[in-house]
């Protein structure tokens, strides 16, 4: 039995017709696993540093949320879990660790800065396929200017960063 899919693999939409139960439909599957997976991080992430933000940061000498998860982040890392960077899309990056590396992580500040909702592109490294999975930051509240003066004056909703998932495609 054929099914019409539409399949993202290697960062390119593919329309196509593919025997049910191929390795073709195992992959696509797969991808929107690890696509899920993406979305389901950059809630739990985004939401809990608002929250600590709005409950635990008062003055410019509090641990920032951001620095606090850069940490979080770190360990998920070494876990093997996924791996996830807070970049810069201003152009003035916080820290250097910020800057958008070369390839992936450059096309996508250019993409959600165009209104991309999110951005991505399957991978292989070491033999593994990896989504690699990025979403905007914009400035969501006041308290975002107490460290990041150079954002006073971006409009609500635009990104002045992102977070950059690699999540392993099982």
């Amino acid at each position: 039995m054929k099914r019409m899919t539409v399949m993202a693999l290697a960062g390119v939409m593919v329309l196509g017709s593919f025997q049910i139960g191929t390795a073709e439909e195992a992959d696509c599957k797969a991808v929107a696993r690890a696509r899920k997976m993406g979305e389901m991080l950059d809630t739990l992430y985004k939401n809990a540093i608002v929250l600590i933000t709005t409950h635990y940061v008062n003055e410019d000498t509090d641990l920032a949320a951001g620095d606090a998860f850069q940490a979080l982040f770190k360990v998920m890392k070494e876990k093997g879990y996924h791996e996830v960077r807070l970049i810069d899309a201003s152009g003035e990056p916080y820290d250097d660790d910020n800057t958008p590396r070369k390839g992936f992580e450059q096309d996508a500040v250019k993409a959600l800065l165009g209104g991309a909702k999110t951005y991505e592109k399957v991978i292989k490294k070491d033999g593994k396929q990896y989504l690699q999975y990025a979403t905007p930051v914009p400035v969501v509240m006041d308290k975002c200017i107490m460290c990041h003066e150079n954002y006073r004056d971006v409009p609500k909703g635009k990104p002045i960063g992102a977070l950059s998932y690699t999540i392993p495609i099982e």
